[in-house]
């Protein structure tokens, strides 16, 4: 039941990538996207009494207010990034492990951030238990980036952003990626890629509408960054 569950996941991630390929002007994933969706155990990085929906085309709770992503929108924003071997990338909002897991399928090293202590602890310890030894997690402000490893090739944020940080595109080497959610929260929101050209110029394309949990931290933000 298992694995009839993932092939209807992955064959729904393929129809929704051509219904929005006009908008993204991506109607095919990289094969090696598809495979790392198909390889990360999806049903490792939800809550027990969501088990049964753990394949299905949409977001589901993990707690702390927060959600583990709808696959289509993992399998777009993963392959917007266009991750290679030996990249470095940065992930802002940690969440289930479930984004982070599928990086690591398809680069060198993924650095991810959650301001939520408990989660940024659940999930280092579920992606230690799976095996992921190229994933580091801390927990920290999105806003600041992780600038010890900086520049990185690719950076991914899984939380809506009322505006770019700019630590972000400061810690995103020149060539790099940088894939975004970007609006107020809980109402209009844009899945927005920045390509910082060679010469650390930015060019912004606009995907298409999502919904995802605010980004949370900034200016305002009260705890600490270790």
């Amino acid at each position: 039941m298992r694995a009839i569950r993932l092939r209807e996941m992955l064959h729904t991630i393929e129809r929704s990538a051509k219904r929005t390929a006009s908008l993204t002007s991506r109607p095919i994933f990289d094969p090696r996207v598809m495979e790392a969706l198909e390889q990360v155990p999806r049903d490792a990085f939800v809550p027990p009494e969501l088990l049964d929906q753990a394949f299905d085309n949409g977001p589901l709770p993990i707690g702390q207010g927060q959600t583990i992503s709808q696959p289509y929108i993992v399998a777009l924003m993963t392959d917007l990034l266009e991750p290679q071997p030996a990249q470095t990338i940065l992930e802002i909002g940690t969440g289930s492990g479930y984004q982070a897991a599928i990086l690591a399928q398809l680069v060198q090293q993924v650095y991810s951030l959650e301001i939520i202590p408990t989660l940024a602890a659940q999930a280092a310890e579920l992606l230690s238990r799976l095996g992921y030894a190229n994933i580091e997690v801390r927990t920290g402000d999105g806003h600041s980036g992780w600038p010890e490893h900086a520049p990185y090739d690719g950076i991914i944020v899984t939380a809506a952003a009322t505006h770019l940080p700019q630590a972000l595109i400061d810690q995103l080497r020149p060539g790099g990626r940088l894939v975004i959610p970007v609006g107020r929260p809980y109402l209009s929101q844009e899945l927005l890629l920045i390509e910082k050209d060679p010469r650390g110029e930015l060019h912004t394309s606009d995907m298409l509408g999502v919904a995802f949990v605010p980004m949370t931290g900034g200016v305002h933000a009260r705890r600490n960054n270790h």
